[in-house]
């Protein structure tokens, strides 16, 4: 009797020890490396949302559940507190396995270095220990009480039910939270561009002009009357010279855009607009312009989504002009909605989505952008993760000159945009919440969201070449074209924006 009393005795020892070390060593690992740590959680798709409070915490609750072990007096309730972490971590992991893309693990030290299944094996030999440590402590200390005892085959069940029912929660408020009310958390998934090739252009003024199936366009600013064509492969490329019916004209900004068979030549400061086919490169005048633009988009052969100034106050306004009809213009004076100048505040980026037929108008200043159809009726209007919702601009007026400057550096948000098939791909220039600067130093960090729902989904990296950034992206199925300094790079999609992108 004594033998086994004390074979109880060393084996309860030996369960507080094995947990002691453990707490202890994952507490400590995770306060040495807090900055990571929290980087980490700030990746994990339960935990992102929560990441601030459950950094500190996590460390915090394990070290108290180690100094519990080390009382007697206390080592019931430590069993049963280091029973429940163990039943949430490994709950945890088993999310992580059967639910989400590949998260780095949060544990610290060695444990870090352990793959997913090997962790879930660990964490399961632990949840175990535990048990075995709860059952032989309860049989020791309540010998003599049969009713007691057996109560604990009522609280263990309930506690493993009610542990992974947080971890659950956890995940579905965490879910919610990142894609339709983020704090400025990002979610960084495994590998989800890939690169494939670079191209050397030679020169940095390239521009896109527009995609097709199997093929890329590209203007250039320094002669914006020629085009260049390449396979979406970037192994042939082609250069075309534009020629057009009449140019009598003192071309300032002169921008090309493709769009299916069509090609169209844009000048906002003319202002004019031409038109022709891509099977000879020859482009007509449209009816003369009445206004001068800023932006233009072809949204079909005959319509054009552009912005320019509104004739009455001078401030940013969206319209159409339908090339059909002599050149009416159909201005939408409701769409952009002023902050302070109407000009500045209002600036943006303006991108047309051949795929769903929709226009898309992202402030650059500011968290929000706005999605219409080819008319330009409002779908929705959205918001990017960061909190700017104001733009962070101090406008000044120059009375002898009648003209608006800057009076200071403007607070960026949003660099460029693409838009394919209802997902909008946002260049940030603002790091998130948790983000190692060394990354915000060595790539463009891109946001994707869902048009449908406006929800953010996740983000990734377009790395620098030879230390230049990237300038301009487009998207055409699963293939991601970006030009950095003087390099085209294509990137490869990979399957997790398959149920957005065009079969």
């Amino acid at each position: 009797m004594k033998a086994t009393q004390h074979i109880k005795r060393i084996s309860i020892e030996t369960v507080c020890i094995l947990y002691v070390l453990l707490f202890d060593y994952a507490a400590i690992s995770k306060l040495l490396d807090f900055e990571n740590f929290q980087v980490q959680l700030g990746q994990s798709p339960l935990l992102s949302a929560f990441a601030s409070w459950v950094s500190w915490g996590v460390p915090i609750i394990e070290i108290f559940i180690a100094l519990t072990l080390l009382i007697p007096r206390y080592r019931v309730i430590g069993l049963f507190a280091a029973f429940s972490l163990m039943v949430m971590f490994t709950s945890y992991i088993i999310i992580i396995l059967n639910f989400s893309s590949f998260v780095p693990c949060s544990c610290g030290g060695i444990l870090d270095k352990l793959g997913w299944t090997e962790h879930l094996v660990f964490n399961s030999a632990f949840v175990l220990i535990a048990l075995i440590g709860i059952l032989l402590l309860t049989s020791t200390k309540l010998a003599d009480n049969t009713r007691k005892r057996n109560s604990i085959f009522i609280t263990v069940p309930a506690l493993l039910v009610t542990s992974i029912a947080v971890v659950v929660l956890l995940f579905v408020l965490s879910e919610d939270i990142i894609h339709h009310r983020n704090n400025f958390i990002r979610r960084f998934p495994h590998y989800p561009a890939t690169e494939i090739r670079q191209k050397d252009l030679k020169y940095n003024s390239y521009y896109f002009a527009g995609t097709i199936p199997g093929k890329i366009y590209l203007g250039n600013y320094t002669t914006p009357f020629q085009i260049t064509v390449a396979d979406t492969l970037l192994k042939t490329i082609n250069k075309h010279n534009i020629q057009l019916d009449r140019v009598d004209f003192s071309f300032h900004s002169a921008e090309i855009r493709v769009l299916d068979s069509s090609f169209y030549l844009f000048d906002g400061t003319v202002p004019c607009i031409y038109r022709g086919k891509t099977a000879n490169w020859k482009a007509k005048l449209q009816a003369p312009i009445a206004i001068r633009y800023t932006l233009a988009e072809p949204v079909d052969t005959n319509t054009v989504v552009f912005r320019a100034f509104a004739p009455k106050t001078g401030e940013n306004i969206l319209g159409l002009f339908k090339l059909a009809t002599e050149n009416t213009t159909d201005f939408k004076p409701k769409l952009l909605e002023k902050q302070i100048d109407g000009i500045f505040d209002t600036d943006g980026m303006l991108k047309y989505d051949k795929v769903k037929r929709s226009v898309v108008y992202l402030y650059k200043y500011r968290n929000q952008f706005i999605s219409t159809d080819q008319n330009l009726s409002v779908v929705s209007r959205g918001k990017t993760i960061d909190t700017f919702s104001i733009a962070k601009i101090q406008v000044k007026y120059l009375p002898a000159s009648k003209q608006r400057k800057m009076s200071t550096p403007p607070f960026v948000v949003n660099k460029t945009i693409a838009v394919h098939n209802n997902l909008l791909y946002v260049a940030s220039a603002l790091p998130g919440k948790f983000e190692a600067i060394e990354l915000w130093d060595a790539a463009t960090i891109i946001d994707v969201y869902d048009l449908s729902n406006n929800s953010y989904l996740f983000s990734f990296p377009i790395y620098n070449v030879k230390k230049e950034k990237m300038k301009s992206f487009i998207v055409q199925g699963n293939l991601l074209f970006a030009i950095v300094g003087t390099h085209l790079v294509l990137y490869k999609l990979n399957p997790l924006f398959k149920s957005n992108l065009k079969k």
